[in-house]
C-alpha cells in the first residue's frame, strides 16, 4: 500500500500537462572540490553534487539524514548509535562499508584510525555549501580507503546570516545559525547548532528513554593581504552525549522496536579541530597550497572509566597548474593519527606523494593519475612493541567525450586499496561488560581494488540523467571471522552493479527525481577455520535501494515534498555462510514536508516514516537493532538577514 501510493502521485504528476515558462532550469554543476576542478558534463568520474539549495531545501536534522534520502549513499546507526552512523556506497557492505569510503571537510580527512565511522553529526546542514561524491574514484588525492569513492563536504564562504529553530516528536529540539562576511581582503564565518532529543526507545524498567544531545561550533577565516596571497585558519568542536539501546529478538522487534534492548551505551564524546593554511599565487597559472589541522578527541563509554583519546595530525603541500589545455596538481600529504586507551597506545602514520592531471582535447578530457603511500604501525603496550610497515600505490585513468552540448560519456579505471584499521588487529572481549578487554591479534595485510566504471550523462534544462555501471574486482577484503572474533582477508572477491539517476522538471509546478543502484558483492575465494564462504554473497547488501521524490510548487513560495525510499531485503551482516534463518527485512520509509518561503523568512514542517514503517539492521539471527522504526514529526521557523 505504501509503495502504490508513492508510485500513484508521481505517475500523476508525470502524466500532468506541461505547462509553458518552467520556473526551475537544469544546467551542469561544478565539481570545485577535486583536485582539479570541472563539471559534471565533462567530468571523467561517475558523480554526485548537491548544492546548499539542496542541503536547505531537504530540512534535514544532519548530513547522515541528506546522504541517506536524498543521494546514492546509504547510512544507517552503528549498532545504535546515531551520531556515528555506517554509510556505504558500493555494495562494501554494512559493517566495512564507512571504510571504504574516503570523506573529507574543506580537504579535512574524516576518517578514523579504528572502526569507529566518520562523526558526520558534527557538521552542522547549516554551514554546508556543497556535497560532491566521486563513486569507484578519488583515491590519488583521497588516499587511503577511497575504494568505493570519496565524499567531499564543503562550508559556506559567502555572505549569508541566518538562524534556524525546529521542535518535534520525543521532545527534540534544534537551533542553528550561519553567520558570514564575504569580501575581496577578508572571509569570515561562524556556525553552530544545538540539537537534543528525549529519546524513543526504553532503557530500563523504570521507562527512562535513549535520550541524547550534542553542539557543535565552527569558526573559519580567509585573509587576503595581497592578491598572491591566501591566509586561512580555522577551528571547530563538537560534544556529543547519547544514550542507546541494544538489540532486540525478532518475537521482541516485532511485539514493539521501542522496547528495551539486549544492553544499554552510554557514549560521551567530543572533539576539537584547529586547522591552517596559505595558499601563493604565483601568476594566473601557478599556485601553491599548504595545509595543515591538529584534531584530538576523546570517548568514554559509562559506566566504564577507561578514556580513549585520539591524536591527529595532518599536513598537505600541493602545487597547481592550470592552463587552458593541461591541469595538473602534484603534492605531498601526511598523517599521524595515535589512540591512547588505558595502558596500550596504537598509532598509524600515512606518508603519501601524489599526481594528478587532466588534458583537455577539444571536447575530450583524458586523466591521469599516481598516489604512493606508505603506511607504518606501532603497537606498544606494557611488555610489547610490535610494528609493521606496507607500501601502496593508487593509480586513476579516466576519458570523457562530449558528445553534443548536453550529453557525454565517459571511461574510468581506478586501482585503490585500503590499509587495516587499528582495530583490525585486536580481539575485543565484552563479556564483562562494562569491562572492556582488548588482546593484540595479528597484522593483517591491506585490501586493494580494481574498478572500472563506464557511464552516460545527458543533462538538459529540463531534464537531468545520468547513468553508469560499474565492477570492482578485490584482493585481500578485510572482514571480521565472528566464531573467533579475528579480522582477516577474503581471499578473492568481486562486485558489480548500476547506478542511475534522473531529475525531470514535468512543468512549472511538478518535478520529479529518480536515484536507483543495483549491486552484487559476491565473495570468490576465503576458507578460515571450518568455515568456507567461497561463492556466497557478502552479507550486509542490498541488491536494490531506489530514492524517489516528488516536489509540488503551486506558486513561487510554497514547496510540498512526498519521497519514498526503498532497500531490498539482504544476509545478515554476519551471515557470511548465507544460511541464517533471518534476513535483513526490506527498508521503507515515506516522507513528506512542506515548506513556504517568502522575503527573508521560512516556515517548514516535516513528517518522517509516515506509514510508521518498522525497520531494523540485522546483525544476526534475534539481533536486531531498531532504526527509523516509527512516525516522527518537526515543524520550524528560518530567518535570514
Amino acid at each position: 500500500m505504501k509503495n502504490t501510493i508513492t508510485l500513484s502521485l508521481i505517475s500523476a504528476a508525470l502524466l500532468s500537462q506541461l505547462n509553458a515558462a518552467e520556473l526551475i532550469k537544469l544546467s551542469p554543476i561544478a565539481i570545485t572540490s577535486t583536485a582539479i576542478a570541472t563539471d559534471e558534463l565533462k567530468s571523467t568520474d561517475a558523480v554526485e553534487v548537491y548544492t546548499q539549495e539542496d542541503i536547505e531545501k531537504a530540512h534535514v536534522q544532519n548530513v547522515y539524514e541528506f546522504l541517506n534520502t536524498q543521494t546514492s549513499i546509504t547510512a544507517m546507526p552503528s549498532y545504535g548509535n546515531p551520531y556515528t552512523q555506517l554509510v556505504d556506497l558500493h555494495g562494501y557492505g554494512t559493517s566495512n562499508g564507512n571504510k571504504n569510503v574516503v570523506i573529507t571537510l574543506n580537504g579535512r580527512k574524516l576518517n578514523n584510525i579504528d572502526n569507529v565511522p566518520q562523526l558526520l553529526s558534527a557538521i552542522s546542514p547549516a554551514s554546508i555549501s556543497r556535497i560532491e561524491i566521486i563513486k569507484g574514484s578519488g583515491i590519488v588525492v583521497g588516499g587511503d580507503g577511497a575504494n568505493a569513492g570519496v565524499i567531499n563536504i564543503t562550508t559556506k564562504k559567502n555572505n549569508d546570516k541566518s538562524v534556524s529553530f525546529y521542535m518535534g516528536s520525543y521532545g527534540l529540539a534544534d537551533g542553528a545559525f550561519y553567520l558570514g562576511h564575504s569580501d575581496d581582503t577578508l572571509s569570515i564565518s561562524a556556525s553552530g547548532e544545538a540539537q537534543k532529543s528525549d529519546g524513543i526507545r526504553k532503557i530500563n524498567a523504570a521507562g527512562d528513554k535513549d535520550k541524547n544531545k550534542f553542539s557543535t561550533g565552527t569558526f573559519n577565516l580567509a585573509y587576503t593581504p595581497i592578491k598572491e596571497l591566501e591566509l586561512r585558519f580555522g577551528a571547530s568542536y563538537a560534544d556529543v552525549d547519547v544514550i542507546y539501546s541494544g538489540y532486540l529478538s525478532k518475537a521482541q522487534y516485532d511485539k514493539s522496536p521501542k522496547q528495551q534492548g539486549n544492553y544499554t551505551t552510554h557514549q560521551a564524546f567530543n572533539t576539537d579541530t584547529l586547522s591552517v593554511g596559505t595558499t601563493y599565487f604565483v601568476n594566473d597559472n601557478i599556485s601553491i597550497k599548504a595545509d595543515a589541522s591538529r584534531e584530538r578527541k576523546e570517548s568514554k563509554y559509562i559506566p566504564t572509566t577507561t578514556l580513549s583519546n585520539y591524536d591527529y595530525n595532518f599536513a598537505t603541500l600541493a602545487l597547481d597548474l592550470d592552463y587552458d589545455f593541461f591541469n595538473l596538481t602534484a603534492g605531498v600529504d601526511a598523517f599521524n593519527g595515535t589512540l591512547v586507551s588505558g595502558n596500550d597506545t596504537t598509532s598509524k602514520d600515512n606518508l603519501a606523494g601524489f599526481i594528478m592531471s587532466e588534458f583537455y582535447l577539444g571536447h575530450t578530457t583524458l586523466k591521469a593519475g599516481y598516489r604512493y603511500e606508505k603506511v607504518s604501525y606501532e603497537y606498544a603496550a606494557p611488555s610489547t612493541n610490535l610494528t609493521q610497515d606496507n607500501s601502496l600505490n593508487g593509480v586513476e585513468l579516466g576519458i570523457n567525450q562530449v558528445l553534443t552540448q548536453e550529453s557525454s560519456v565517459f571511461l574510468n579505471y581506478a586501482h585503490a586499496y585500503q590499509a587495516p584499521n587499528i582495530d583490525t588487529f585486536f580481539k575485543t572481549d565484552y563479556s564483562n561488560w562494562p569491562t572492556i578487554t582488548k588482546a593484540f591479534n595479528q597484522f593483517i595485510d591491506p585490501m586493494k581494488s580494481d574498478t572500472i566504471t563506464l557511464g552516460y550523462n545527458n543533462i538538459t534544462p529540463r531534464n537531468k540523467f545520468k547513468i553508469s555501471i560499474y565492477y570492482i574486482d578485490l584482493t585481500d577484503e578485510i572482514y571480521l571471522h565472528k566464531p573467533d572474533y579475528k579480522n582477516t582477508n577474503l581471499d578473492k572477491s568481486h562486485k558489480y552493479g548500476l547506478d542511475f539517476y534522473d531529475k525531470f522538471i514535468i512543468n512549472k509546478e511538478f518535478n520529479v527525481a529518480l536515484n536507483y543502484n543495483y549491486v552484487q558483492a559476491i565473495i570468490d575465494e576465503e576458507k578460515e577455520g571450518t568455515d568456507d564462504y567461497s561463492n556466497k554473497y557478502l552479507p550486509g547488501v542490498s541488491d536494490h535501494s531506489a530514492k524517489a521524490t516528488l516536489n509540488y510548487l503551486p506558486n513561487e513560495y510554497a514547496t510540498f515534498t512526498l519521497s519514498q525510499i526503498f532497500r531490498s531485503e539482504a544476509y545478515a551482516a554476519d551471515d557470511f555462510n548465507n544460511n541464517f534463518s533471518q534476513k535483513q527485512e526490506a527498508f521503507y520509509s515515506t516522507n513528506i514536508s512542506a515548506t513556504y518561503a517568502k522575503d527573508n523568512w521560512e516556515i517548514f514542517a516535516k513528517i518522517n516514516n509516515l506509514f510508521n514503517q518498522s525497520n531494523g539492521l540485522w546483525i544476526q539471527n534475534d539481533a536486531i537493532y531498531p532504526i527509523n522504526f516509527t512516525t516522527t514529526a518537526m515543524a520550524g521557523l528560518k530567518l535570514k538577514f
